[in-house]
């Protein structure tokens, strides 16, 4: 039989009258842990969630990597690259590519009687995957891209929309300038989408390929670029590498020079803001430890003191100090177990709540999303519990050996 074990379950259900004092404690001891692991959990999960929230929709912009002429991707302008099967069949065939999607941009001008605004048109292909602008889809529905011939629909954004008082089904004319003077189109609203990232809704909007690669005066086989999508984003650099040695730097028969980037060195800005959320969950993390372990060592002191006489009974009988140290120690870890399972129960609680209900608004403009983005990670939830329970115990060790001072014969007459 573990001894400590047994005596350590006998002192936890104890309930009797001389145990005032230790019970508040035990009580905050575990409130402490709980509220300490609730937070741990729910900070992760809404930290993580909105990281990949924001992270997949600047990626639904402009894809995990880009293949385009050199000149491109350094300045805001668009030089047209070819994009033929040769050059498709190289990016597909690069390990870890998911899907490739050609593209091409022109800059032009929406104007209705009342007002006109400028924006970009990205024209995609059939090949384009509609999944991201399926979920922000709000009104209408997505245009048939094409590469072959134009239907003169357009998909745009809300804040386009409200800005120029656009609804689905309405006709617009749109006005190109550039070095062949001024071209008129017009386009009947489609779709409208929303994103809430202003730096994207405010001046994309989605039309064929064809139509946008005509705009340009650019070849059938040319485009601005193509985007790639990887099967893990974790891995987006080395997909990247291969892309340099077999692609960058090449050339193609109209002499313009292919080179890629991440969408990380495309857009660093939001991206190096979303690693700073990184500093904010490792301070989180650390107070809320620090909160467990304090109130984890003091409701262990007081407990060792409300116990000093069965301490010293315990010695006289021939139990050594490693022994009643082990004994406490199973003590504050019923107490640390119970904090734990209330902590899961309150941190997976508000989590499901807010994943199920988005109880809790923010401000789009702001913050980009709507409601609170959270995570479930099943993985990092159980890291998280096993980092509380060995933390917790370890920061009582030092506490423990107060036991190693207490002497039978003084202890036994301590009432």
């Amino acid at each position: 039989m573990n001894l400590p074990l047994f005596i350590a379950k006998k002192i936890y259900g104890d309930k009797g009258e001389k145990q005032k004092v230790s019970r508040p404690a035990i009580s905050i001891a575990t409130a402490g842990v709980a509220i300490g692991l609730a937070v741990m959990l729910i900070s992760v999960s809404v930290v993580l969630g909105f990281k990949h929230t924001i992270r997949d929709k600047v990626i639904g912009f402009g894809s995990d990597i880009q293949v385009a002429d050199f000149m491109t991707l350094q300045t805001s302008d668009s030089y047209p690259i070819q994009m033929g099967d040769s050059m498709l069949n190289i990016l597909k065939s690069t390990s870890g590519v998911k899907h490739v999607q050609r593209y091409a941009v022109k800059q032009g001008i929406l104007k209705t009687d009342k007002d006109f605004l400028g924006v970009l048109f990205k024209g995609v292909g059939p090949e384009y995957d509609t999944t991201f602008i399926h979920s922000n889809l709000k009104e209408g529905s997505i245009p048939k891209f094409s590469d072959t011939a134009s239907s003169n629909k357009l998909l745009i954004s809300r804040s386009i929309a409200n800005k120029l008082n656009l609804k689905t089904g309405q006709k617009i004319f749109a006005y190109f300038i550039d070095g062949n003077g001024v071209r008129t189109r017009r386009f009947t609203i489609q779709g409208i989408y929303e994103t809430n990232l202003s730096q994207y809704d405010n001046i994309i909007c989605f039309t064929d390929l064809y139509t946008a690669v005509k705009l340009n005066g650019w070849k059938d086989d040319q485009a601005t670029g193509a985007e790639i999508s990887v099967n893990d984003f974790n891995k987006v650099n080395e997909v990247e590498n291969q892309f340099i040695k077999k692609v960058n730097r090449t050339t193609d028969k109209y002499g313009e020079t292919y080179s890629s980037k991440t969408i990380r060195d495309i857009s660093p800005q939001i991206f190096s803001w979303l690693d700073l959320l990184d500093l904010n969950v490792w301070i989180i993390l650390g107070l809320m430890v620090a909160v467990a372990g304090v109130t984890m060592i003091s409701g262990l002191l007081i407990i060792i003191l409300e116990r000093t006489v069965m301490i010293g009974i315990l010695k006289a009988l021939g139990a050594r100090n490693k022994t009643i140290r082990h004994t406490f120690m199973w003590f504050a870890v019923f107490i640390i177990g119970k904090g734990m399972i209330i902590g899961n129960c309150i941190g997976l609680g508000l989590i499901s709540l807010q994943y199920f209900t988005g109880l809790i608004k923010l401000d789009a403009q702001t913050y980009y999303v709507s409601t609170v983005p959270v995570e479930f990670n099943i993985p990092i939830f159980i890291v998280l519990n096993i980092a509380t329970l060995l933390v917790s115990i370890f920061v009582l060790i030092a506490p423990s050996y107060l036991i190693s001072h207490i002497h039978p014969a003084k202890s036994m007459r301590y009432e």
